[in-house]
């Protein structure tokens, strides 16, 4: 069972790592255990940290206009997409919304994928109250979720997936992989019996969007934490 060890997020902003920028768009690598946006606990923010970097670089007085389109867990890290413009956040977040986003991640799991590739097709259903996931019984209600995967590399009790989410729904990945029996290391929410502190092995590693003014293809990649080679 691996123990490991990362700074942990605290109150202070961390400095941005920029993946791409332009008038209209602004991409950023999410370390893990950073929020994406607010919410209760009133810790800092990728929000925080793309507004506080837009505001020194082009001496914006005043609030900064930082477009979310989507999210990442706390525990997840890759790559996050904002939009400068209200125009940017509009167009950006009509493709989300009809999945014509490419989005591509790398999961460390837990157990031996035998298949080399395949293709999970769930129903998935949300207790608003606990904010858990569960993959629905015969004939309940929920939101059907299609994920593609790639066995990548296997190694003692653990496996490297590629995976390519169709749909975008929340917690998607951790629960159809835990569905599975191959819970994500150190998700221990949806079952992972390996305590890593501040991180779960999930990174969006890629992500092709359309310019939402050009209309071209961009893609912006991140390769994986460095954290990740004592999983690997």
């Amino acid at each position: 069972m691996f123990l490991y060890s990362i700074h942990r997020v605290d109150a202070v902003i961390p400095a941005p790592v920029v993946l791409f920028e332009d008038n209209h768009c602004l991409a950023l690598l999410k370390p893990a255990g950073l929020l994406t946006m607010g919410d209760q606990t009133g810790d800092p923010t990728l929000v925080d940290v793309a507004r506080e970097y837009l505001r020194e670089k082009y001496q914006k007085p005043g609030n900064v206009f930082v477009g979310v389109v989507h999210r990442l867990d706390r525990p997840v890290s890759g790559v996050i997409l904002f939009a400068r413009t209200s125009k940017g956040a509009s167009r950006l977040s009509e493709q989300f919304r009809v999945h014509s986003i490419e989005k591509t991640y790398l999961a460390v799991v837990e157990g031996r994928v035998t298949q080399p590739r395949g293709e999970l097709c769930d129903v998935l259903v949300k207790n608003r109250h606990t904010n858990v996931v569960n993959v629905a019984h015969r004939g309940e209600a929920g939101q059907e979720c299609v994920l593609g995967y790639e066995r990548l590399d296997r190694f003692g009790r653990f496996t490297l997936l590629e995976i390519r989410p169709v749909t975008g729904r929340s917690h998607q990945i951790r629960v159809q992989l835990a569905h599975q029996g191959w819970p994500i290391v150190g998700d221990r929410k949806y079952g992972s019996q390996t305590p890593v502190p501040g991180f779960i092995a999930l990174h969006s590693s890629s992500l092709t969007f359309r310019h939402p003014t050009t209309k071209e293809p961009i893609t912006v990649e991140t390769p994986q934490p460095e954290y990740w080679d004592s999983l690997l």
